[in-house]
């Protein structure tokens, strides 16, 4: 499970998920992901139990990239004990999420629009907050590739 080397300090106040993620909340490196539209905290056991479903389904074709980690410590008092005496021990760890932030991507030569979108669903049961689909429209890269080739022709028709 994922889980910081070290860390400055040992506990963290619990703090507030206000707003939408302004980082990571674009697809950089595959061409599906798996996008939250709820805030929340996703568990390392949450991750690494989505991780699995994913990867078992697509029979490990294709890639995976996990776009969160946790590196906010969860404390717990132990049961039954008396009111005060300080914070309790890290029990474990979260990652903050916020509604827009990509969770997972995913991507590969043997990997489809359908094979992504049900190893993303099954994702998706295995998470604590509301997620969508998405995808790279190659309909919106053809069009700049096609405007760079007529660049390229023009500049060469200026030289000439």
């Amino acid at each position: 499970m994922l889980s910081p080397k070290r860390t400055k300090f040992r506990k963290q106040h619990r703090g507030r998920m206000r707003g939408v993620a302004s980082k990571g909340n674009t697809i950089a490196f595959g061409q599906f992901a798996l996008q939250a539209q709820d805030c929340g905290w996703v568990t390392a056991r949450q991750i690494e139990a989505s991780r699995r479903a994913m990867t078992r389904y697509i029979k490990r074709g294709g890639q995976i990239w996990i776009r969160i980690f946790p590196d906010k410590p969860v404390t717990m008092r132990p049961a039954e004990t008396r009111m005060g005496s300080g914070k309790g021990n890290p029990e474990f760890w979260v990652a903050v999420v916020k509604p827009g932030r990509i969770l997972f991507e995913m991507g590969g030569e043997d990997i489809t629009e359908e094979i992504a979108k049900e190893a993303m669903r099954l994702a998706q049961y295995k998470l604590p907050v509301k997620t969508k689909f998405i995808s790279i429209d190659k309909n919106l890269e053809a069009p700049s590739q096609e405007k760079i080739k007529n660049n390229k022709q023009s500049q060469e028709e200026v030289k000439q």
